[in-house]
């Protein structure tokens, strides 16, 4: 057998390896990243049973706990408690220094995801360098800083790349343009790194 044949066999072999990574990586990455989502939820409820054979679990059960009670505490908040006894408990909670904050914030973050008001549902591009005319993707949080002092500007959310985070940008309402682009789109372009865009 030639060099040349060991050269296009290798190649073809390599070929198929990046084509077979091309399918396996994203799959196994969701796949990876959904069971850690399930099992750190599946794990704060874990209820062991006792057999013959020693401590067992059933996969899941943690999990629809977990549903089951929030979806509870929700019924109790919004039917059997009045309103005023639900501002008693979250004033008494915004007392606590430390508490406060993370509480208000977390309290807001979730909100914006699932609440009424959704936040993150208007994606922009703003410019960041006008001379370089460089622009950045995000997402319109809030449109009136007036009480901050900021008439005209709009506070924009940048999330960073392959990460769970990301910046807030306080901006000129006249360098930021709305994207054609549904929520769903923006955040999956912004988290792939650009490299996963709507195509026309």
């Amino acid at each position: 057998m030639s060099d040349n044949n060991i050269k296009g066999i290798a190649q073809r072999l390599f070929n198929y390896f990046i084509r077979g990574l091309l399918f396996v990586a994203p799959v196994g990455l969701t796949m990876l990243l959904l069971f850690s989502a399930f099992d750190t939820i599946d794990g704060l409820f874990r209820i062991n049973f006792q057999g013959q054979r020693g401590q067992y679990f059933i996969p899941g059960l943690g999990l629809v706990t977990v549903v089951t009670g929030t979806m509870l505490i929700g019924f109790v908040f919004t039917v059997l408690l009045p309103q005023t006894i639900q501002n008693w408990i979250e004033k008494g909670i915004q007392n606590l220094p430390l508490v406060k904050i993370l509480y208000s914030a977390f309290k807001d973050l979730i909100a914006a995801f699932v609440g009424e008001k959704k936040k993150f549902n208007r994606p922009v591009v703003f410019v960041v360098n006008i001379e370089a005319n460089i622009k950045k993707v995000g997402f319109i949080t809030r449109t009136d800083l007036e009480n901050l002092g900021l008439k005209g500007t709009v506070a924009v959310y940048c999330p960073h790349s392959y990460a769970f985070s990301g910046e807030l940008f306080l901006v000129p309402a006249a360098l930021v343009s709305e994207l054609n682009l549904t929520t769903s789109e923006a955040m999956k372009m912004i988290v792939s790194g650009g490299v996963s865009i709507k195509e026309e």
